[in-house]
C-alpha cells in the first residue's frame, strides 16, 4: 500500500468518524472466515457498517478529529481491529456483539473500545453497560410519556369525578324538595 492509498483510507476514515457519532473498535481475531462473514451479514442486516482497518491508519484518522482519542493509543489500537459504525443508535453495536456471541457460542468479537458522542469506553467489560444505554428515540419516548402522565391523570379524575359530582348535586337537590 503506497502513501496515496493510505492517505485516501485515512481521509475516508475521518469522514466516517465525523458522520457517525457512535463507533466501536472490536477484535475478531480467531474467528473463522465463515464466522466473520456471518458477523458482517448481521451488521449489514441491522443497518451498521463493519470494516477492518490497520491500527496506524485508524490512529492517524482519529488524530485529525476535534475530540481527544489518545486513550485508544494503548490497548485499543493493538492487534486485529475492526470498526462498527452506527449513525443513529448508540447501543445497537453492543447489542449486535452480544447477540452474535450468544448465537455463535464464541467469545469473539471482543469490544476493545467505543466512542459514544466522543465519550470513550475501553475494554470488553463495558459491553453490558453499553448495551443497556438508551437510544435517543427511547429517551424521547420516555420524556413524552412522562409529560403526558399528569395530563392523563387530570382528565381521568375529571371524568370519574364528573359522575360523582352530578350524583351529589342530584341527591342534594332531591333532599331540599
Amino acid at each position: 500500500m503506497n502513501k496515496v492509498e493510505k492517505k485516501q483510507i485515512i481521509d475516508e476514515l475521518v469522514a466516517k468518524f465525523q458522520e457517525n457519532d457512535f463507533f466501536y473498535v472490536t477484535d475478531a481475531a480467531g474467528l473463522t472466515v465463515e464466522q466473520t462473514n456471518a458477523f458482517r451479514r448481521v451488521c449489514f442486516e441491522k443497518g451498521v457498517e463493519y470494516k477492518v482497518y490497520k491500527n496506524t491508519l485508524i490512529q492517524k484518522a482519529l488524530e485529525q478529529l476535534d475530540a481527544d482519542y489518545s486513550a485508544f493509543d494503548g490497548e485499543v489500537l493493538k492487534g486485529f481491529s475492526g470498526i462498527i459504525f452506527s449513525k443513529e443508535v448508540s447501543n445497537l453495536p453492543a447489542k449486535i456483539l452480544k447477540q452474535f456471541r450468544k448465537e455463535s457460542g464464541s467469545e469473539k468479537p471482543l469490544l476493545k473500545g467505543a466512542s459514544i458522542d466522543a465519550e470513550l469506553f475501553i475494554g470488553d467489560d463495558q459491553l453490558d453497560a453499553l448495551s443497556k444505554l438508551k437510544s435517543k428515540v427511547e429517551l424521547i419516548g420516555e420524556v413524552i410519556t412522562l409529560l403526558q402522565s399528569p395530563a392523563k391523570n387530570v382528565i381521568s379524575a375529571l371524568k370519574s369525578g364528573g359522575d360523582k359530582l352530578a350524583g351529589i348535586v342530584k341527591t342534594l337537590s332531591e333532599k331540599e324538595a
